[in-house]
């Protein structure tokens, strides 16, 4: 079934690539979420390629309220149809469409694809996590700590972080889920969001980070719940526990001395 995954996700970004510069990527803001057509027609291609699959298990999707609304069940997809639509309708290459299966409130499989990118990431629970075909393992050791965040140039609480956590880089990404996976693949060790997040933005890259030996967690460095919710105060993810504990004491501090 990953395998099947990854070629589906392939599919939708393929519809994705061909909506990027249509009027379907334009949108209206909802909050601080930007939601467009295309958003919308992904989610109906990936909910019907999901249902094609074989096996009868529901669909949980930003792009679907109603989905939202029920008491969640022991098993079933969650979907972000385009995560980082705001760089997918800025024209930036950092978004994704991304597919996690959760049973008992943990993800079991995962599927991400940048197809502005075409990076291919796939995770089963237990089996590992690949980067188009190539195993992911993030090591033990290393010299370097790079910050992975939103902007060109690091702002707000991770500029803060830049000089507390002693970072020796920075690197510039849209989509929380391909943030996360970009730790997971070595190009990044260090992402933290200290506001609101999703479960359908977290799940996908928690497995394939956790599957490649990295960390993830809440902001107090504790584990990240799939239940209750689906919106969560933060995340952190890392390259290692070492790091993930340093931030997490960090943010503490941090956010007490903002409240002071």
């Amino acid at each position: 079934m990953l395998e099947d995954l990854g070629q589906l996700l392939k599919s939708v970004g393929t519809t994705i690539m061909e909506l990027r510069y249509s009027a379907a990527s334009g949108g209206t803001w909802e909050g601080t979420q930007l939601k467009t057509e295309a958003d919308r027609l992904a989610h109906r291609e990936l909910s019907t390629g999901l249902h094609s699959l074989g096996e009868d298990i529901p669909v949980i999707s930003e792009e679907d309220l109603k989905s939202h609304a029920a008491d969640r069940p022991r098993r079933y997809w969650l979907i972000d149809p385009i995560d980082g639509t705001a760089s997918f309708s800025g024209g930036y290459d950092g978004f994704v469409t991304q597919v996690a299966l959760i049973e008992d409130f943990s993800p079991t499989l995962a599927a991400v694809y940048a197809p502005a990118l075409q990076l291919t990431y796939l995770a089963a629970e237990g089996r590992g996590s690949t980067l188009n075909g190539r195993r992911l393992d993030v090591g033990n050791e290393s010299k370097r700590t790079v910050l992975i965040d939103n902007y060109p140039e690091p702002k707000g609480s991770a500029a803060d972080a830049i000089k507390a956590l002693n970072c020796t880089d920075y690197l510039e990404s849209g989509s929380i889920g391909l943030k996360i996976c970009r730790i997971a693949d070595g190009q990044a060790d260090l992402f933290f969001k200290d506001v609101v997040v999703r479960d359908w933005d977290i799940a996908p890259g928690h497995l394939i980070l956790t599957e490649a030996g990295g960390e993830i967690s809440d902001l107090h460095g504790s584990f990240f719940p799939f239940d209750g919710p689906f919106e969560k105060p933060g995340v952190i993810a890392c390259r290692c526990g070492d790091l993930l504990q340093a931030t997490a004491s960090w943010l503490e501090s941090y956010h007490q001395d903002v409240r002071d």
